[in-house]
């Protein structure tokens, strides 16, 4: 067959329904006139195939190829990264459609549509989407088959069965290659989103950032515990550390990049667990202090936080041991102590003074940090997500003035008041507490649960945690953000629709913890399955992994899933005409349900000539069943099982819709 012949209508059916399905998960990120490209060329393929219009000529094409260019250009600012990329390809399959005039055209336009697919996995690799790809995957099938001069030129639904059939059969395989084929690192990288970022924390922070985070429900990780899950006050997931105060707003110091990692001393039981982080295109990952992690390539910093090698572009799983009773750095260097005494030269006069006066009244470290927190807790001060405007000192506004605000204001408040009195102090910036979900036994951590609290140094015990928002409302970290704001009704008000503000109504709030249970099945045990995992994997199974097992299992395994499905697709254990055969007994089947049950040595024309007798109205199409069957069994014509199956389907439509008991037989 040529592959210049012209493409068949089923194909061409099935085109326009898998660009569709192709590009329905792009939609979020594609520009808006997309949508009006793929219109305007199916609508011009469509009046080519009904012989209405030409196809373009190179002019036409060329200007369609800049005018789309230009497009995804002024709608996404460049030509490269994600995005645009994404975007230019999608237009080149669109364009294909107008341009296609053979077989061979139809086949390019096929294999640029399962590239397409693949490049949804860029933005979003969840389980819903994978298996909602199976649809487009489906649907190029059937265009495929459809391309093919076979039985199923003109049945669109038959040539839907027989994709979905090769796309199960090819399952097993998949599976197989899945285990066992090597995960390798990608051969080159995908720029960044155009450079936006995604919603969190960054490495500098006023308190309106973290105002902005609470109101959303975005998820940032989940964590899995090797053990009884620990209290909520004690999850502290540290991010980053904030040490420098330019008098507005709190920014990582790069002193802590550079510097070595800090002197420290494990006691007591470390905490195990796993986490699987979502995307945030930041290098820090999130732990409890003190954390260690076998990630490659990740380090502890000097300030305890842990940094990945690159940014986290997608969903990532590490394994982390945490110390919390840990002795942290009992003698901090001299740098380190002088970055956490800086403030700027001038401002906030009052909290200064107030500074000094704590200082002559406890100048034991201890005694001044408790009569911060003591003040805190016995002064009216009030936890808001709706704080009023400060003024140009903001830390002497809040603390003298409005005494409303959120973490970010308590912290940093109290940070800059412990700089001010000698006390070496810096903030930490991460997130506090997390959602239980008894389902799976896991946290998960949303961006509403982002917090910031206080480290403070004092000789010999090193460094000391402290949260200032704890002594004003208490609720916040041992009941979380939304018990915190129910009187004030704040809590996710900008997202109306997002179930995590039903969770009041137990029936919707299982469902959602059911659903989300799966989902992290399927973060931590497909997505999270790279080489490491494999490799442990492997060596479970056959102890030391070598090139050679691996390969005789892959290849043994292989042939083993294609004889299987060779022997479940040609059944050689069954004669020639075994299909005619199993046709015959569902025709007896079918007419025994309706009354007419064949006797014993009653031929099959004698059977149907009594069956038409006894059903007129479906005489006809029991005359046409019998009359293939007989050319396909007993007169060795080409068999045609397609329509001897559409011949019984059409007598089994013709029957009435009633079940009588087959008469006894004598």
């Amino acid at each position: 067959m040529s592959s210049l012949q012209p493409i068949p209508r089923i194909s061409l059916i099935w085109l326009l329904v898998a660009q569709v399905l192709v590009i329905i998960p792009h939609l979020g990120h594609l520009p808006p006139w997309i949508i009006g490209l793929w219109l305007f060329c199916a609508g011009w393929r469509l009046q080519v195939f009904r012989m209405r219009a030409g196809y373009p000529n190179a002019w036409v094409k060329a200007l369609l190829m800049l005018l789309a260019g230009f497009g995804v250009f002024f709608s996404r600012g460049s030509l490269i990264g994600v995005e645009a990329g994404t975007a230019l390809l999608v237009a080149a399959f669109i364009l294909k459609l107008v341009e296609m005039r053979s077989r061979r055209d139809a086949l390019v336009l096929i294999f640029l549509g399962f590239f397409t697919v693949v490049t949804a996995y860029l933005f979003d690799d969840s389980m819903l989407l994978a298996a909602y790809s199976l649809l487009p995957v489906c649907a190029l099938l059937a265009a495929l088959i459809g391309l093919q001069q076979s039985l199923f030129a003109e049945q669109p639904l038959a040539t839907l069965r027989l994709a979905a059939g090769m796309l199960l059969q090819a399952l097993p395989l998949m599976l197989l290659l899945f285990v066992f084929f090597p995960r390798i690192e990608p051969l080159w990288s995908m720029p960044s989103l155009n450079g936006r970022g995604v919603s969190g924390l960054s490495d500098s922070m006023a308190p309106g950032d973290i105002a902005e985070l609470s109101r959303s429900a975005a998820l940032v990780f989940r964590a899995s515990f090797n053990g009884p899950l620990p209290a909520r006050g004690q999850l502290y997931w540290r991010a980053l550390t904030m040490e420098r105060f330019d008098g507005r707003r709190w920014s990582q110091s790069p002193a802590a990049t550079l510097a070595p990692r800090p002197a420290w001393q494990p006691q007591g039981e470390p905490w195990r667990y796993s986490l699987v982080m979502q995307p945030s295109e930041r290098q820090w990952l999130f732990g409890l202090d003190v954390a260690q992690t076998d990630l490659p390539g990740a380090r502890q910093l000097s300030d305890f936080s842990l940094q990945a090698a690159v940014p986290v572009e997608r969903s990532l799983l590490y394994q982390v041991e945490s110390w919390p009773q840990a002795v942290r750095e009992p003698e901090a260097t001299a740098a380190s102590l002088q970055r956490n005494l800086r403030l700027p030269a001038s401002g906030d006069p009052r909290t200064r003074a107030w500074a000094a006066e704590l200082h002559q009244q406890h100048p034991q470290t201890a005694a001044l940090v408790q009569a911060v927190l003591q003040h805190f807790n016995r002064q009216p001060f009030f936890y808001t997500l709706r704080p009023p405007p400060v003024g140009r000192d903001s830390v002497d506004g809040f603390l003298f003035d409005t005494r409303s605000g959120f973490c970010a204001h308590y912290a940093g408040a109290m940070t800059y008041l412990l700089r001010a009195a000698g006390i070496p102090a810096r903030l930490v910036a991460g997130y506090q507490g997390g959602e239980v979900n008894p389902a799976g036994n896991y946290i998960s951590v949303h961006q509403f649960d982002a917090h910031a609290w206080v480290e403070y140094w004092q000789p010999g015990t090193g460094w000391q945690s402290v949260d200032p928002t704890f002594q004003v409302a208490p609720e916040r970290i041992e009941q979380g953000l939304e018990e915190a704001l129910r009187g004030e009704g704040s809590f996710l008000e900008d997202s109306p629709f997002s179930p995590l503000r039903y969770r009041h109504l137990a029936w919707l709030n299982n469902l959602r913890m059911g659903w989300d249970s799966i989902n992290y099945g399927w973060q931590r045990w497909v997505l999270g399955y790279q080489s490491a995992a494999q490799v442990d994997l492997l060596r479970r199974w056959f102890g030391e992994v070598r090139a050679g097992r691996l390969a005789i299992a892959l290849v043994g395994g292989g042939g083993a899933l294609l004889g299987l499905l060779g022997l479940w697709l040609f059944k050689p254990w069954r004669g020639r005409r075994a299909p005619q055969q199993r046709q015959f007994r569902r025709f007896e089947h079918l007419l025994a349900r309706h009354g007419l049950r064949r006797a014993t040595g009653e031929g099959p024309r004698d059977f149907a000539a009594r069956a038409a007798r006894q059903l007129p109205a479906q005489a006809a199409l029991i005359e046409d069943f019998l009359c293939r069957w007989e050319a396909q069994y007993y007169a060795g014509q080409q068999a045609d099982l397609l329509l001897l199956r559409q011949a019984l389907r059409a007598l089994r439509r013709a029957l009435p819709w009633r079940f009588t008991r087959p008469p006894e037989q004598p």
